[in-house]
């Protein structure tokens, strides 16, 4: 299964834009958005390109793409905001794929390490919230962050992820790979 996955667009039309070549020159099976699509919200400066009303206005819906929509809520997307997206976004949601239990949410509700009460051993946190990009195992639990496309931190670039073949990738705008985490499987 190949997952093409973005967090944080903070209403970049340029961001959006790249995302939707890449998913159609990728094809992935699933484009996963982790969430804070529209508003850029009040802690963050606006992004060079933020137009919210473009980026609502392009966001194909899944018929206009060549794969799958998983959309999950973030901590700065307005019930209105949401009401106009073409595609349904969940509070969070449970991914299975290549013998993983993927949880993906934005991440704004979660620990940044264990413990995690509830959650197996295993599990896959896929998140956004941070802007940082990560991949890392810590007590038997898995940590992937794609980082931002529009607004990164702590000095990374604008990046995505791509998970395929059991590698969660993250890359930057130019394919560059900014980091690789393979969990392992017991």
């Amino acid at each position: 299964m190949r997952m093409l996955i973005a967090s944080d667009l903070h209403g970049s039309i340029e961001s959006l834009l790249f995302l939707l070549e890449r998913a159609r020159s990728l094809r992935p099976d699933t484009l996963v958005l982790l969430g804070d699509l529209v508003y850029h919200g009040p802690r963050n400066p606006l992004p060079q390109d933020y137009d919210t009303r473009s980026v609502l206005q392009t966001m194909p819906g899944a018929e206009d793409l060549p794969c799958a929509v998983l959309a999950v809520r973030g901590n700065c997307d307005a019930e209105v905001d949401l009401g106009l997206l073409p595609f349904a976004v969940a509070e969070n949601a449970w991914i299975a794929c290549d013998g993983l239990n993927i949880f993906a949410s934005h991440g704004h509700r979660l620990p940044e390490c264990p413990p995690c009460p509830g959650f197996a051993p295993g599990t896959v946190f896929l998140r956004g919230h941070t802007h940082v990009p990560r991949g890392e195992t810590r007590d038997g639990m898995h940590f992937w962050n794609p980082g931002s496309l529009s607004l990164p931190k702590q000095g990374h670039p604008r990046s995505y992820g791509l998970y395929e073949q059991g590698v969660f990738r993250v890359l930057d705008m130019q394919d560059n790979q900014v980091l690789s985490h393979a969990p392992r499987l017991s």
